[in-house]
């Protein structure tokens, strides 16, 4: 088991494990965290299922982790990795079994005082309109034909749909379509299972949250985010559902039969991955991508069931009710990305599990009127806690491949979070401060407490001290939806 007397310090939030702590690694492994937080890593595998990603062929730069970092399937959640094309691995553990799992957020021009005689009606009618729960349908079936154009095409589909607009598009990563996708290359299953989960929210760790503007820590920032204080916003925390599950759960199995053809011996099956020059490799890409591109719709029209709730409560109150998009960021996704390693610049795909783009002020694949301040960067706490939006940095150019953290981090299991939470109870406690909660289930209610988490200001404290992303503002929770 690793131990902290194994990691060097490099600087003051930086710990390695250089490649000679064993004979597999290809690469070092880099942990992003104050004592306190790498002495929490240690406590489970996930600094050993980072080292174990260091091992993939064609891996370069470092196997890194973010402060937020926990177990995971093989490869822990808060890693990032990346491999050199054309003959470096994709590891569908490395991106998650939600593929595209990210976060939209949305901005009024309420503030507080103005929406509070409405937050209970708003909460209710956002819990009625946005379909939440494990393998909740909702309001859209999509036709076999539909179903291609959404994987093909993503958020754009819902652009011709007259479900987004074209700002919309815009101020989503990747203008919320992966252009390599294959909807051929997604199974029949998949399909089923996603057919009618456009516009859900999902269970577990999703929500829907109305939230107020609490801090500004870059009133520059803020502004070009057209963000302010006291301001009333709406987080959206979903991905692919279903169908992003079956994706990764199809290719992991091929992929199992196949690591003896090319010759790949890996410390743990968990990392199960295919040369991307390969058949196999390729045909992931493509399903990822597509899958990628259904979360990015499925964020989209989960957008505009917000946008009818908002108005539906406040347009008879004379209030305006209009929500516009600040940013969507995936945070668990494989991205073909170009990036310079000790010194040579190379064509990598960068595996983001966990883990948030956050690329730098000038970057051309960040909207026009953002590219004075950075890319914005949406770090959700636990529920009942802050959340926060963050700004991309050169730094997180130069050392973690344009990535930083993408919320809390567990500190608790699910089932241990059960055991010490009950649900009605956490609910009492959230309304006493103010907070509607409107949840399905009282048990995952209990798994997501605040006590399952760790603190997302020491998560944030880190990523602003190495220099990976810069806080703008402090969000707090208004109403929390979940499944």
């Amino acid at each position: 088991m690793i131990q902290l007397k194994d990691l060097t310090r490099i600087d003051t939030y930086v710990w390695e494990i250089p490649r000679s702590y064993r004979a597999d690694m290809r690469v070092p492994a880099r942990v992003y965290a104050s004592r306190a937080l790498l002495e929490k890593a240690l406590t489970d595998k996930s600094v050993e299922q980072l080292v174990n990603a260091t091992t993939l062929p064609g891996i370069v730069g470092q196997a890194i982790a973010m402060p937020d970092v926990h177990q995971g399937y093989g490869f822990p959640v808060g890693g990032v990795a990346a491999t050199r094309l054309p003959d470096g691995v994709i590891s569908p553990g490395a991106i998650g079994y939600d593929i595209n799992c990210g976060v939209r957020l949305l901005a009024s021009d309420l503030s507080e005082a103005e929406i509070e005689p409405y937050l209970n009606d708003l909460a209710t009618v956002l819990y009625q309109t946005c379909p939440s729960g494990v393998g909740k349908g909702g309001r859209y079936r999509l036709s076999a034909q539909e179903m291609d154009a959404v994987l093909a095409h993503g958020a754009r589909w819902c652009l011709e749909n007259d479900l987004a607009s074209a700002e919309d598009l815009l101020h989503t990563e990747g203008m919320g379509c992966l252009t390599g996708a294959d909807p051929a290359k997604v199974s029949q299953r998949a399909r089923d299972r996603g057919r009618d989960q456009l516009g859900t929210l999902g269970a577990g760790n999703h929500f829907i949250e109305v939230d107020r503007v609490a801090d500004t820590f870059e009133p520059d920032a803020a502004a070009a985010f057209g963000l302010r204080p006291d301001q009333v916003v709406v987080l959206i925390h979903s991905g692919s559902r279903g169908l992003g599950h079956q994706v990764c759960t199809d290719y992991v199995r091929d992929f199992q039969k196949v690591l003896g053809k090319y010759g790949i011996d890996l410390p743990d099956r968990e990392l199960v991955c295919a040369p991307l020059s390969s058949p196999e490799g390729a045909g992931y890409v493509a399903a990822m991508q597509a899958a990628a591109n259904f979360a990015f719709a499925n964020r989209q029209v989960l957008a505009m069931l917000v946008r009818e709730s908002f108005e539906h409560v406040l347009a008879p109150a004379g209030l305006p009710f209009h929500l516009r998009q600040v940013y969507d960021v995936a945070h668990n996704i494989g991205k073909i990305e170009w990036h310079e390693v000790n010194g040579q610049r190379m064509q990598v795909c960068v595996h983001r599990k966990g883990a948030t783009r956050a690329f730098p002020p000038q970057h051309d694949e960040i909207p026009p009127n953002y590219q004075a301040v950075g890319q914005p960067v949406l770090v959700p706490g636990s529920m009942g806690t802050a959340s926060y939006v963050l700004a991309g940095t050169q730094g997180a150019m130069q050392q973690t491949f344009g990535s930083t953290c993408h919320g809390a981090g567990r500190n608790l299991s699910r089932t241990a979070a059960k055991k010490q939470v009950r649900g009605e109870t956490l609910k009492q406690e959230l309304n006493r401060r103010g907070i509607r909660v409107r949840a399905g289930s009282m048990a995952g209610l209990a798994e997501e407490a605040p006590i399952a988490y760790k603190q997302v200001e020491e998560v944030i404290e880190v990523v602003e001290g190495a220099g990976i992303a810069r806080a703008v503002v402090r969000l707090e929770p208004l109403a929390v939806i979940k499944g």
